[in-house]
């Protein structure tokens, strides 16, 4: 444009070179197409890339957090010849960011967002501490809010969270907007999200909408995201706290007294009266009953029979040892299942470490265990095989040895291999009439053949003594 101006003004082809720093040629060219082709103004030129047609794919990979050089090895593999330079190029077109942003607004009912947010390691006492996150579920138009400490972000914590919040709020909103947390997302995918099964579950009983913002775009859930920083700068910081109960009680008068109770910086209202007014009536009315939690969940049954579960041990039938089972926790119970078929129920342990163990569920051939019931139960019939007085002896042998009598037991069955079960059981006899109930003793009279001795004579003998 600067060219052609000084042109029309008259100026020589040379004196325009000199003024805008450009060759003759350049000035020339660009006053013929002024000239004969009518160009009066720049035209952008537009150069289509290689990569265009593949945007959607190449936008799928990076939700996937996949970087250029792995987005580069998929695009070769389906037959794509493209250098690396040029896939940063488009990746980098791709994420370019403006500092413009939308800012959304919702009608009275419409949104709640939720978020987590981390608070830090909190007192729990004897100079101990946990790490904490506080939850926060914000109604979008009024921007009151719910606060709730907790100590993990699994599924079952998520959906108590907002289970409480909407017992808080006294109803539902339409929309529900979260990150793309795995508490709810099981995967990030801008078209079609995956999400997690009991979270929708929740979803559709409370009758609210699911939608998870774009991966990387905070603005989205930007009124959470505000929550989160206000409770950390103005509850978090510079409060002492004396264990965990201290932060919790303390949280729930901070949010009832001030959070709730403050005129916003953005709408210049209180965000309680401004729902009392507007946004209550709009929210839909919650549940007769609140939603029963039900976890599900996937697990590879150990070698020893046992599954964890929130860090304690449950026991299955041996049968299934290396198989993997689906566990559906609902209140205080555990059921767990095989190709939707139950195959054992247990009380919740309360605590971490705990292990609930069904004997029955062990191969009964490999319990050892001597104070099971059918474990001794087996050997007191092995006994029963040699003889009544070898039965009897058993019986002697458990109240004598309550701890230890396994190897007395199975010493005198290894006496068959050597004797017939006459002479053990015999040998049994003697043993019980002298208070005898050691394998040694047992095995010397089988050896030496005092169990053909007459017995009567001997115990007069030693009553005589």
């Amino acid at each position: 444009m600067t060219v052609i101006t000084l042109y029309k003004q008259g100026i020589s082809q040379r004196k325009i070179a000199k003024l805008v720093g450009h060759d003759r040629k350049t000035i020339r060219k660009i006053i013929k197409k002024y000239e004969k082709d009518g160009i009066k103004e720049p035209m952008e030129i537009r150069r289509g890339c290689v990569l265009d047609e593949h945007k959607e794919k190449i936008v799928e990979l990076l939700e996937k957090d996949l970087s250029g050089v792995r987005i580069q090895e998929e695009l070769i593999r389906e037959g794509v010849k493209v250098g690396y330079s040029t896939i940063a190029r488009y990746i980098e077109n791709i994420k370019s960011k403006k500092d413009v942003c939308i800012r959304f607004h919702t009608e009275a009912g419409e949104e709640a967002q939720v978020d987590f947010g981390y608070a830090g390691l909190l007192p729990i006492g004897n100079g101990k501490k946990r790490k904490a996150w506080i939850f926060n579920m914000r109604l979008s138009y009024s921007r009151l809010d719910y606060y709730e400490i907790v100590y993990d972000q699994k599924v079952s914590t998520f959906l108590r969270c907002h289970i409480k919040a909407f017992r808080d709020f006294g109803g539902v909103p339409k929309i529900v907007k979260i990150d793309n947390l795995k508490a709810g997302i099981l995967e990030a995918n801008f078209y079609e999200p995956i999400y997690q099964r009991e979270y929708k579950a929740l979803s559709e009983y409370y009758g609210y909408e699911i939608i998870p913002c774009r991966v990387r775009q905070p603005q989205e859930k930007g009124k959470v995201e505000s929550g989160i920083k206000y409770v950390k700068n103005n509850f978090l910081k510079g409060r002492e706290f004396k264990d965990l109960k201290d932060a919790e009680s303390k949280l729930e008068y901070w949010v009832k007294n001030i959070c709730n109770k403050r005129v916003h910086g953005t709408t210049k209202k209180i965000p309680e009266e401004l729902y009392e007014k507007e946004e209550k009536r709009e929210l839909k009315e919650l549940p007769i009953k609140e939603y029963c939690i039900n976890i599900l969940s996937k697990r590879k049954v150990c070698k020893d029979c046992h599954i964890v579960v929130e860090n304690n041990y449950y026991s299955v039938p041996y049968k299934y040892v290396g198989k993997f089972v689906e566990v559906h926790i609902k209140a205080n119970i555990i059921n767990i299942l095989h190709e939707g078929r139950e195959i054992a129920v247990h009380e919740k342990a309360k605590g971490e470490g705990k292990f609930v163990t069904n004997k029955e569920h062990y191969n009964q051939h490999k319990v050892f265990d001597l104070k099971c019931d059918k474990f001794r139960s087996k050997y007191k019939d092995k006994m029963e095989e040699i003889g009544e007085n070898a039965k009897k002896l058993y019986v002697e042998i458990l109240l004598k040895k309550p701890n230890n009598w396994y190897r007395t037991a199975t010493g005198i069955l290894a006496l068959k291999k050597t004797y017939k079960e006459e002479v053990v059981d015999q040998a049994c006899k003697r043993a019980l009439v002298f208070g005898i109930t050691d394998y040694s003793k047992v095995k010397n009279i089988c050896k030496t053949g005092s169990y053909n001795l007459p017995i009567e004579m001997e115990v007069a003998n030693a009553r005589a003594c």
